[in-house]
């Protein structure tokens, strides 16, 4: 798929000139840090060492004060609460999290997570009923319910109060809770409104802490929950996201709870080394555990998270029950955690068959068909595929058609479709324009839910490709790699590798940099490597340097026959460190290969 390389507006050099003798910094460090709008030395200190003195003041979201109070009383008056959390990574976390806070504090907890398949997205009926059998009159919801409006009002009808933590767009009305804590509300002042679910649940916990005078250190070992939910709910990693990461990070890969140790050694991650008892999970300075003091462990990444535990935790939810996955997060037993961990793993392993199976299915679909083939948009329908898997099958097809998609099954005599977009491209907004052929929908800018019946579905795919086509420009249809920055190889040091590791952890808001090098060549030692060679291994110089820096280039193979014949070309790519046989070794992870004077003409 031929990609656009756009430069990213470049820093004016008095600018950076400044900012790098400020804080003894390179140009091309300085240079990221002004794009991040980074731009004077008390600013980059608090980048490079954020501090969670710099957290806001959770009392400054809309209903804490009253969320608090209503916590307050169910701990005095001994009621019965219920932990309500929806089934994705975020929802678990969240409930979890808000179960072992709350465990030690009122006298019944319980957690209640919906069935995908018979209950659906969101605070549901079944749940409410469970409430009241359980003697609950109050149940706080998790990533969850900020448009559960007659829900709310069912739960009234038998005595149970609601909170709600939620992170997702809010209506045109909100639901009739005791607290509603979004900070998307639109009357709502918090200075940060791109929390996760479980991070906005933290701030309840932390607002509790601080009303009751709980010191800090005694909260923040959930960090490693929150740091997962983060990484796994795509939420940028900017501002306050930044701190509660950094520091979650740091718990992740100094004393994780028992369940995420688990899921750890299931995902190929050595844990570090056990602490304390019987799951008791407490702060340990990240000085007196460096990575280093144990050489079998590699320190845990927000990628690590991405790719590897969050998907099986959410495979809990999209193949079983997302029960499990809070049974095996709240779990202080290390032998039955990794016995849980066992059956999520195998969760995940039928998750990927389906993935793959459901992906073939639907690319048939679209490749038998001209119409398909041509349109701005995908929406498919098979009553067959698989609940659990649809929202990732939605995200595959975009590797392939690179444009909006709606995968849709049926589920309780309902059609339900999962959705992903494309950058720049507000899916939420062309869904919310669809709305009067809906039952439902929630969601964010890039990825969302929605349901609608039967009869409609022919409707919303021509009115969803309408909306589309209206709001799509030729820009947006063309997959681009944003360039942070033009080096020379010469640039390229383990120091300057160094510097970047600081920039990290990285997602959105804070993308790992990607870097763009002209008219390098070949030194003789590119090769074609993997199974049917479809990988080109580079070995690249260019005028400033004599040695050879390595690359590899995933799936790019058609350039080898220019490359090998001497012709010069233009690389992007970011950095990594390549550990073969023990040895370090600094690599470029080449993203896209221009040969010369083809990056111009984009």
């Amino acid at each position: 798929m031929q990609k656009k390389w756009i430069l990213k507006e470049q820093v004016e050099a008095e600018k950076i000139d400044e900012l790098a003798a400020a804080a003894s910094l390179s140009k091309p460090v300085a240079t990221l840090l002004l794009q991040r709008g980074i731009t004077d030395v008390e600013s980059v200190r608090k980048f490079f060492k954020p501090e969670l003195s710099q957290l806001y003041d959770p009392f400054l979201m809309k209903d804490m004060d009253k969320a608090v109070a209503r916590l307050e009383s169910a701990i005095v008056e001994r009621d019965n609460v219920l932990i309500y959390g929806d089934y994705d990574v975020d929802g678990t976390t969240a409930v979890a999290m808000m179960y072992v806070f709350l465990k030690s504090k009122c006298r019944n907890v319980y957690y209640y997570v919906p069935d995908r398949y018979q209950e659906g997205y969101g605070i549901s009926y079944k749940g409410i009923d469970y409430a009241a059998e359980m003697g609950c009159k109050l149940i706080i919801a998790l990533d969850c319910g900020i448009k559960a409006l007659p829900k709310v009002d069912y739960a009234a009808e038998k005595g149970i109060e609601f909170i709600i933590c939620d992170h997702h767009e809010p209506g045109d009305e909100l639901p009739a809770a005791v607290a509603v804590l979004d900070p998307k509300r639109s009357d709502c002042q918090y200075p940060f409104k791109e929390l996760s679910g479980c991070g906005v649940g933290f701030k309840l916990i932390q607002a509790y802490a601080k009303k009751n005078m709980i010191p800090f250190y005694q909260i923040k070992p959930f960090l490693d929950l929150v740091v997962v939910s983060i990484a796994s709910d795509i939420v940028p990693i900017v501002d306050e996201n930044r701190i509660l990461a950094f520091y979650g990070l740091r718990q992740l890969n100094t004393n994780p709870r028992v369940g995420l140790r688990a899921v750890m050694k299931k995902s190929g991650i050595t844990p570090p080394p056990q602490r304390g008892k019987d799951g008791q999970q407490f702060e340990i300075p990240f000085e007196e555990t460096k990575p280093t003091d144990e050489p079998e462990f590699r320190p845990v990444k927000i990628g690590d998270i991405v790719f590897k535990i969050g998907p099986r935790i959410n495979a809990a939810g999209r193949m079983d029950l997302g029960r499990y996955s809070v049974d095996l997060l709240v779990e202080r037993n290390e032998a039955k955690a990794e016995e849980m961990a066992c059956k999520i793993e195998t969760d995940n392993t039928d998750r990927k068959t389906h993935d793959q199976n459901i992906t073939n299915e639907a690319l048939a679909v679209i490749d038998g068909s001209e119409d398909l083939k041509n349109r701005k948009s995908t929406v498919l329908y098979n009553p067959e595929w698989h609940k659990g898997v649809i929202g990732i099958v939605a995200s595959r097809l975009i590797d392939f058609y690179y444009r909006p998609t709606v995968i849709c099954t049926k589920s309780n005599g309902l059609i339900t479709g999962s959705a992903r977009s494309i950058p720049d491209f507000n899916l939420y907004e062309a869904i919310e324009k669809c709305q009067n052929l809906l039952e439902s929908f929630g969601g964010h800018t890039y990825a969302a839910g929605l349901t609608l019946k039967e009869e409609n579905l022919d409707k919303f795919m021509e009115m969803f490709e309408d909306v589309v086509d209206n709001m799509m420009t030729n820009d947006m249809m063309v997959p681009r790699i944003d360039v942070d920055e033009v080096l020379t190889l010469s640039d390229i040091t383990p120091k300057f590798f160094k510097w970047l590791e600081m920039f990290e952890p990285y997602g959105p808001g804070n993308m790992a940099p990607v870097f763009a090098c002209r008219n390098v060549s070949d030194n003789g030692q590119s090769t074609l490597v993997g199974q049917t060679r479809e990988h080109l291994k580079l070995a690249v110089v260019d005028e400033t340097v004599n040695r050879p820096l390595s690359g590899i280039a995933f799936k790019q193979s058609e350039h080898y026959d220019a490359i090998h014949r001497g012709e010069k070309f233009d690389i992007c790519f970011s950095l990594e460190m390549n550990t073969f046989r023990g040895k370090d070794t600094l690599q470029l992870k080449v993203q896209d290969i221009k040969m010369v004077g083809e990056w111009e003409r984009d």
